[in-house]
């Protein structure tokens, strides 16, 4: 028989009831341990669970024939806006809420005050160098300086959007990375009480030959990466230049002025054990706590972005 665990809780039984408490005796001094349900289980988050069940439904969509790619699996924290008057949404709703992927016309911004960055950076620092009691893992620390240019994929089944990012050491010149980005889906959180809001995305990142012809544009990423458990949490000063493109007398126009933005995302650091602990979600034939992993992982991903929302400062 399937219980739900939606319902309201009941109320105590009164055990007073034919003897009075004394003015010495406080209220809450006979109040017994109580289960965490009548089945004396903790029902799962449906929050979580929705999450847990759209990231391992795109991990059923990757392609099997795509040797070397891995999967991406990140939350952003940003602002949700509408298209039209560019204001933050505005919904009638009091708590986190995932939004529909069918709702509205809306857009993420992926960024927040310099202010913002710098209390993060306190805040993730002293982490590392002064972690609380209750933290069993210390973080570690690397900082970043890399350089994005982004070529159109020469791919003719490829869509506009597609391009080819080459990512390098902004002070050796090393490659770091040569691939080709594929978005799954994005999954909206609006969070009324907060001053931002978060996006998941599940991505594949395949490894492509370096790309011939001139980059369109280009990022400068300046990284603080901290590393937790099984979670990079990245905080990045973005510069960004859309590049430059010919004019009729042979010179060259540049596009835009650099822009600077400041992003903050956390991010599963080894696809390989996401891939694993999705494989055996929910399989009998395997041990209770492999079975469960996969949403022990994302309930651990989720709090990991959950904390990060609510320590964003009102600057």
């Amino acid at each position: 028989m399937e219980i739900e665990d939606g319902s309201r809780p009941l109320k105590r039984v009164r055990t007073d009831v034919h003897k009075p408490h004394s003015s010495a005796t406080s209220p809450l001094s006979d109040m017994p341990p109580l289960s965490l349900s009548i089945l004396g289980v903790e029902p799962m988050d449906e929050f979580i669970r929705e999450v847990a069940d759209f990231i391992y439904h795109m991990i059923g969509m990757l392609p099997r024939d795509t040797p070397g790619a891995t999967v991406e699996v990140e939350a952003k924290i940003g602002i949700l806006r509408d298209r039209l008057s560019g204001n933050r949404l505005n919904l009638p709703v009091l708590t986190e809420t995932i939004l529909s992927p069918n709702f509205g016309d809306f857009r993420f911004e992926s960024n927040m005050t310099s202010k913002q960055h710098q209390h993060f950076n306190v805040l993730l620092n002293g982490l590392k160098t002064s972690p609380p009691s209750t933290v069993l893992t210390p973080l570690n620390y690397t900082h970043l300086y890399l350089v994005d240019s982004f070529y159109p994929s020469p791919d003719s089944s490829s869509g506009p959007d597609d391009k080819i990012r080459v990512t390098r050491d902004e002070r050796t010149g090393e490659v770091k990375e040569c691939v080709k980005k594929i978005r799954l889906g994005d999954l909206n959180i609006y969070c009324p009480k907060r001053v931002a809001d978060w996006r998941i995305s599940v991505n594949i990142e395949i490894p492509v030959p370096h790309p011939l012809g001139s980059a369109t544009h280009t990022r400068r990423k300046d990284r603080m990466s901290y590393l937790h458990e099984e979670f990079n949490i990245d905080l990045t000063q973005v510069t960004s230049n859309q590049g430059t493109a010919p004019t009729t007398m042979g010179h060259e126009l540049i596009l835009s002025s650099p822009q600077v933005t400041h992003e903050l995302e956390v991010e599963v650091a080894r696809p390989a054990l996401l891939l694993a602990t999705a494989a055996n979600r929910g399989n009998p034939n395997v041990p209770e706590h492999e079975r469960g992993a996969f949403d022990e992982l994302i309930r651990a991903f989720v709090n990991n972005a959950r904390t990060l929302i609510r320590n964003v400062s009102t600057d």
